[in-house]
């Protein structure tokens, strides 16, 4: 089995990117998608991280609200008369990344019981900064042009266009700069273009991947 990471800055398109490895044969799982299942209520880090940032961050039923969340981790939107809050995202990085680290090693394990020649793929905004990438043998780097994650995030969120750039800004300020992360990549994906030239890209370097992976 062959341990790969997928990486990117905010709305580079990492999700569709990863979607287009699993369709191909890969086995991909998302490190949000595991952060989100460690903030259900009863969870310990769920309890971790309400205890840290209140619960002021909570919906009526007791979930998680991950735009409070967000808000309260990375500082607020740079609007207009609104104070400043200071980011705390390394303090809730702190309570949930050794967690989502642990799920994913358990789950690479039980990949590699069941598909020893299987392409194991970790979806995750910061495998090089969590350090993540230490545990993984290959990094794809996915990029796009800086308008375009702005697009992007204003379509998937239904925000206007400078609060999305103000989101990109504030997520992008606590990630690596995509030069940083091409320089660790053994592969890079320009998402750029269609979806067309994107699934070309994705399938060149599958075929590299699984002949690493074996038999």
């Amino acid at each position: 089995m062959l341990k790969v990471g997928l990486t990117g800055g905010i709305a580079a398109g990492k999700s569709v990117v990863g979607e287009m490895f699993s369709k191909l044969g890969a086995q991909v799982i998302q490190a949000d998608e595991i952060s989100r299942q460690l903030m259900h209520p009863g969870e310990a880090v769920y309890h971790e991280v309400v205890r840290h940032f209140g619960v002021g961050i909570l919906n009526p039923d007791g979930t998680v609200n991950r735009a409070r969340l967000a808000e309260s981790a990375f500082g607020n939107f740079a609007t207009a008369g609104a104070e400043k809050k200071p980011s705390r995202v390394h303090e809730l990085n702190q309570i949930v990344h050794p967690a989502v680290i642990q799920r994913q090693q358990q789950w690479m394990e039980q990949v590699a019981e069941r598909d020893p020649g299987s392409v194991a793929i970790v979806e995750a905004a910061l495998i090089l900064e969590a350090g993540i990438s230490k545990n993984l043998e290959r990094i794809i780097v996915v990029t796009c042009r800086p308008e375009q994650r702005v697009e992007r995030l204003a379509r998937r969120l239904n925000l206007d266009e400078k609060t999305a750039r103000n989101e990109v800004t504030r997520r992008m300020a606590a990630q690596l700069p995509d030069e940083e992360k091409i320089k660790a990549a053994d592969y890079v994906i320009d998402n750029s273009g269609s979806l067309e030239a994107t699934e070309r890209q994705v399938a060149d370097i599958y075929s590299k991947l699984k002949k690493e992976a074996g038999p």
